[in-house]
């Protein structure tokens, strides 16, 4: 996005979102992909057996319909074969055009048998082909048969249905900010990213949570590789769930507790970690549960910015403009932690050695100014000087 310029009380460069200084592996990617695979299960891969109908729902499309094609075609056949056997049996076979045959009385081949099946299993009406009561063999085919599309049309289809309606295509309408920022809130120094919803139907019952992924040793020794701690959006106060209908910018107040306590602008650069935000909500139309991540490494944290703001009022609406979604500016932002500015008050305020600095300056002109009255005064003459 190129730069503009907006004015906010002062002047301030808007920028869009920034490129990483470095190419790293990421734990989780911007749309949300975990990047974890599994390997040397051994004999515990027999447990997504034991849960198939989550593994077919797990399995991308074009297995599902390979799947989904050869459950029907294979049952298909069985029970055409199941048919032209009970017809063998019975003597069917021999006793073609014949009215005392006792399942099909019209043919013997084997595409009878698969469209005689077809037609019980669809419904869709016997011609000459028919179950007779001298037969009790084809009534308890028919019985089994009945039983086993249901089960087959449950499970597939079922299957089917659960795979299209899996709200993981909402997730894609809901956006967050390229980067992340740092800069001062109400007077504390705070990390902010920016949520929002693309669609007029609403998220139920919105939830964030935002997780730092870092690596850190223990007081033992023990390296731990992908340590996860828990960042506060406001889980104490209620204000992490979300009523999500337009974009919103998600603050973690950095204090004692946040694990940025002593992260400063300088030492950001040198950090190396992963916060993974994580967006929770029922879809309103369907009901069910949907899930949004997105993960912001070192490299995508600005250190004194703001975002731009997207809502105004038109004509009666309140208008969003996600073309300035990502973008951002700067703002006076103190490079000290919040430890380093704890110990030192004077550090806390960006525009305090602004202030100070016009405070003397002011002083200084008014020194000038005495000092260039008071060399008037003694070009004047006694009894003036005296008045003055």
């Amino acid at each position: 996005m190129s730069a503009v310029r907006r004015k906010f009380g002062d002047e301030y460069q808007a920028v869009g979102p920034a490129r990483s200084r470095r190419d790293r592996q990421r734990f989780v990617d911007k749309n949300g992909r975990c990047n974890v695979q599994h390997g040397n299960l051994g004999g515990e891969s027999s447990r997504y057996l034991s849960d198939l109908f989550t593994t077919l729902v797990d399995l991308k499309w074009r297995w599902n319909l390979l799947i989904f094609l050869l459950t029907y075609t294979v049952a298909w056949l069985i029970m055409a074969s199941m048919w032209w056997g009970t017809a063998y049996l019975r003597g069917d076979l021999h006793r073609m055009h014949d009215d005392t045959a006792h399942v099909w009385p019209t043919s013997t081949t084997s595409p009878s048998a698969f469209l005689f099946f077809i037609e019980t299993e669809a419904t869709i009406g016997y011609g000459h082909c028919y179950i007779t009561e001298r037969c009790p063999e084809g009534i308890v085919l028919f019985l089994f048969q009945s039983l086993l599309g249901s089960i087959v049309d449950a499970f597939v289809i079922g299957c089917m249905f659960i795979k299209m309606s899996q709200p993981k295509k909402r997730a894609e309408t809901l956006m967050f900010s390229h980067t992340a920022v740092v800069s001062q809130q109400d007077g504390k120094l705070c990390l902010m990213f920016r949520v929002g919803n693309l669609r007029n139907s609403h998220m139920v019952s919105a939830q964030i949570r935002c997780k730092l992924i870092k690596s850190r040793q223990t007081r033992e020794g023990e390296f731990l590789l992908l340590d996860q701690c828990e960042l506060d959006v406001g889980f104490g106060t209620g204000t992490d769930q979300l009523f999500l209908v337009s974009p919103l910018t998600i603050c973690h107040k950095i204090n004692s507790k946040s694990p940025f306590f002593c992260l400063s602008q300088r030492s950001l650069r040198s950090k190396q970690f992963e916060i993974v935000v994580i967006l929770e909500g029922i879809v309103e139309t369907t009901g069910m549960t949907c899930q949004a991540r997105t993960s912001y490494t070192e490299d995508e944290v600005l250190w004194g910015h703001r975002f731009l703001p997207v809502m105004s009022l038109e004509d009666g609406f309140f208008h969003v403009d996600y073309s300035q979604f990502h973008a951002t500016f700067e703002v006076p932002t103190p490079p000290y932690s919040v430890k380093e500015q704890e110990k030192n008050p004077s550090l806390s305020s960006p525009l305090s050695s602004l202030v100070n600095n016009n405070k003397t300056r002011k002083e200084q002109v008014c020194s000038l100014d005495c000092i260039d009255i008071a060399g008037e005064k003694n070009k004047l003459p006694y009894k003036l000087q005296k008045i003055s």
